[in-house]
């Protein structure tokens, strides 16, 4: 299961203060994981999560909606997944189980890129970003007549089904009805579950809404000293751990004016709605395989794709085309405070509340820092599992295939599948973590990533990320995890050998995985 911009804080079992009921119910009896890194942005860690093969390397080098000019056409940047990469979804199939999948895709936008052609054999899917209600409206789009694409198995859809009420309750629904149209006695199943939740536009069902009016009324900064305190006491952030400092956009609760705070605290009662809503519906498939004697004999992974999101859409892409989107957007949405959340309503996270949602973390989603990649994740299995346990050791989205590919007992072809060429898994399995069998801490992998021009280089303690102005520096900094979790203290002026050799790993890393930094970076 994957949830869409979901930050660090934002489940009861990892510090927050929304119901989750059904998930907690699980993290608690499974292992938490917080030391869970993914990419800075989806459509990357979607393609790491099914292939176990850096996005660079899958076609995801950058998302097709914000290639620079100097990025399109060129190898690794295709904006969809390549043929060189094999999905677990097709690996798992070949070995007989059945292949389930709803949600959001995001990994290509026709029907030969489709998870109909990489290896579902059922799927019901949001092509790209949509409105979570059954207008079919795309999350962005410059065209005011454009409708989202959604696909159900080979067919792309005119009008969704008279049962889509919400997003979260049809996928849901969907994957129940492929689960129980199968017989898992004689044929495994593998499924996933893509929520759209809870990426903008911020949208819920106005009874869900109701329950969360005026729960956010003493502000964010109450809130977030808040789940501070309950991160640490929950054992996720060490207690010498630092609140995390305001972005350049965020303000404190007290400079704001009346109007402002009543928007803002809409704003969080629209997304506690829907993370209470993804609750909800995970509980009814959780329920459906417990009542179907299922629940005992399968693997439960749970996600979030990256950070919360801390942007606005007019600020998140240095692209020509996006004032035409916020123009379209405007026209067609009722953005009053009374208005926030509903069907024809168009309402962002922000800044504020993103730094709530990690609240010892730097930045938020679309950043290399802590904020953007350590999400929340757990693992529930416990025939085999530890329980009630945390692990924190280092454990990235694309070791997810492997450690799935291991449960399963299926090898990755390597090389070659099919007589093609494809890239080779560089995923490592976590079952050693998740099982106890063995528990490295320091797990000292060097780990580079780049998106969006933003450059991180991670080698247990240290981290050395480059963010262009006003977030960052537009210089290397170094920071010790270790000591300085939230990223204050830049160290780089210290300690010029290890910024020589992380940058050194980070250059090898930008040739071995043709990285182009987009054209409007600078300085770099």
């Amino acid at each position: 299961m994957v949830v869409d911009d979901m930050g660090y804080s934002d489940l009861g079992a990892f510090g927050s203060e929304i119901p989750t009921p059904n998930l907690d119910q699980l993290a608690y009896n499974g292992v938490r994981l917080s030391n869970f890194i993914t990419h800075a942005a989806c459509s990357p860690t979607r393609a790491a999560l099914l292939t176990g093969v850096d996005p660079h390397r899958a076609g995801l080098g950058n998302m097709l909606e914000e290639l620079s000019p100097n990025q399109k056409g060129q190898p690794g940047y295709e904006g969809y997944l390549k043929q060189n990469v094999v999905t677990i979804a097709t690996l798992l199939r070949d070995s007989g189980y059945k292949t389930y999948m709803t949600g959001k895709w995001h990994l290509g936008v026709n029907l030969d890129t489709s998870p109909y052609a990489r290896g579902f054999e059922r799927s019901f899917t949001a092509l790209e970003n949509a409105s979570h209600f059954a207008d079919m409206l795309p999350a962005y789009s410059p065209d005011p007549n454009a409708k989202a694409k959604y696909l159900s198995d080979d067919r792309l859809l005119d009008s969704l089904p008279e049962s889509f009420d919400y997003s979260s309750q049809f996928f849901v629904d969907q994957m129940i009805e492929y689960i129980g149209s199968g017989d898992p006695t004689t044929d495994p199943f593998f499924a996933y579950v893509a929520f759209t939740a809870p990426h903008w536009p911020l949208q819920a069902p106005n009874e869900t809404l109701e329950k969360f009016k005026g729960a956010y009324s003493a502000g964010y900064d109450v809130i977030f000293d808040q789940r501070f305190e309950a991160q640490k006491a929950l054992g996720l952030i060490p207690e010498h751990a630092l609140p995390a400092d305001r972005s350049p956009k965020g303000q404190p609760w007290a400079e704001l004016t009346i109007d402002e705070r009543a928007a803002e605290q809409r704003r969080m009662e629209v997304y506690a709605a829907m993370i209470s809503e993804i609750d909800t519906h995970s509980g009814r498939l959780i329920g459906y395989l417990e009542n179907a004697g299922l629940l005992e004999d399968t693997v439960i992974f749970f996600i979030s794709d990256n950070g919360a999101e801390g942007h606005d859409i007019d600020e998140t892409w240095p692209s020509d085309y996006f004032p035409a989107i916020r123009s379209t957007i405007d026209d067609k949405h009722d953005h009053s405070v009374k208005n926030m959340g509903r069907e024809n309503s168009y309402t962002f996270y922000g800044p504020n509340w993103a730094r709530v949602s990690a609240p010892a973390f730097r930045l938020f989603k679309a950043f290399p820092s802590e904020g953007g990649i350590h999400t929340a994740g757990f693992a529930y299995f416990p025939n085999l599992f530890l329980t009630q346990t945390i692990v924190k050791d280092l454990i990235l989205a694309k070791d997810i295939a492997a450690t799935i590919l291991d449960l399963a007992n299926v090898e990755h072809p390597g090389t070659t599948y099919r007589g093609k060429t494809i890239e080779a898994i560089s995923g490592i399995s976590a079952l050693p973590y998740l099982t106890g069998l063995e528990n490295n801490e320091g797990n000292t992998r060097i780990v580079a990533d780049e998106l969006f021009g933003k450059i991180s280089v991670r080698r247990y303690p240290w981290k050395l990320i480059k963010i262009p102005p006003p977030h960052g520096t537009g210089d290397w900094e170094l920071f010790n995890l270790d000591l300085d979790l939230a990223e204050q203290n830049n160290l780089a002026e210290t300690h010029h050998d290890i910024v020589d050799g992380l940058v050194s790993e980070w250059k090898q890393y930008e040739l071995d995985n043709g990285v182009i930094l987009p054209d409007w970076v600078s300085g770099y």
